[in-house]
């Protein structure tokens, strides 16, 4: 059965930042894409994060994420992470740890079809 557990959500004003966990088990990740989808009211779900399996950590983000948002990982504690700086209010949403299994990368939704649930993170001054 596959876990994971995100966490470090919270409120914060605009122009703050913070760092989300996610704790994973239930299978080796390592050659699996891992990365951070979001939802905020009323709209689906969306792409924002993705680090690759495999070796060479790729990464790709979705266009607001770019230049404020990193995502790492630590296989050797099978977690993700979500570094978040300079937020704004329309990053308000609930985040969720996810893994795209058996894809090496991806950046579609459909193929993250192992999610936490989440942690919301507000951006509100």
């Amino acid at each position: 059965q596959v876990l994971l557990a995100e966490s470090g959500g919270g409120t914060v004003q605009p122009g703050g930042s913070l760092r989300l966990s996610c704790a994973a088990a239930g299978r080796n990740f390592d050659s699996d894409a891992m990365g951070w989808l979001r939802q905020a009211p009323g709209k689906e779900r969306e792409f924002v994060a993705m680090i690759s399996g495999g070796l060479h950590d790729t990464t790709r983000y979705a266009r607001f994420a770019k230049g404020r948002f990193t995502i790492s990982r630590d296989n050797a504690n099978n977690s993700i992470y979500l570094q978040m700086s300079d937020l704004k209010s329309e990053d308000t949403a609930v985040y969720y740890c996810a893994a795209a299994i058996g894809y090496h990368a991806s950046d579609y939704v459909g193929h993250f079809t192992s999610a936490g649930q989440g942690t919301q993170v507000t951006v509100s001054s």
